[in-house]
């Protein structure tokens, strides 16, 4: 893995409970690869994680992410939940935002076998459109016409900003950066 392997800012880390519950509730990721060329391609995905994994799904068709994963199988990718914006100060710039997010490293493979792919677009089925039907269920008749992708899991982190309750915020508590700044005359 390029870059560091440990967070900077520890003091933002979200437990790994709260890491996993983000990871099950989120709608949606976006996926990090690299081209031939080097050039980086990001693309949102719907996802389930389940047995310790993530996987998602594409066309089986040749594209833009089959082709960079086909190079390159480590990939990065990013899910985040956003919160309120807060302030934190008495000027405009002295502002924060609630949120969640998740970064997952790994390599992702393809999975060719049957029963994976009818329990992935069971999990599917269930996360996205967990509504009752009268349309029959764990029946995909195109099932042979996606390429499955398992992103396992080589490091995985959990941040958060957990929004600050009212005497935390200003104008209850003043924790603008540049205390002594001044605006400038209107």
């Amino acid at each position: 893995m390029s870059g560091p392997t440990q967070m900077r800012r520890t003091d933002l880390v979200m437990d790994e409970a709260r890491t996993q519950a983000l990871l099950t509730r989120a709608f949606c990721g976006r996926l990090a690869t690299v081209g031939v060329d080097g050039a980086p391609y990001c693309t949102t995905m719907l996802y389930i994680w389940i047995d310790g994994r993530i996987l998602m799904h594409g066309s089986r068709t040749t594209g833009h992410l089959k082709s960079n994963i086909d190079h390159e199988p480590r990939v990065c990718l990013a899910i985040d939940e956003p919160g309120s914006v807060f302030d934190y100060g008495r000027f405009e710039c002295d502002s924060g935002m609630s949120y969640a997010s998740v970064l997952v490293f790994g390599r992702v493979r393809i999975v060719e076998e049957e029963a994976a792919k009818q329990k992935f677009f069971d999990a599917l089925m269930s996360k996205y459109h967990p509504a009752e039907t009268t349309r029959p269920r764990s029946f995909y008749p195109r099932i042979d016409h996606i390429t499955l992708y398992a992103l396992e899991i080589e490091r995985l982190t959990g941040k958060e900003v957990v929004l600050p309750d009212i005497s935390g915020q200003w104008p209850a508590l003043d924790r603008t950066k540049t205390p002594n700044a001044r605006p400038p005359s209107s």
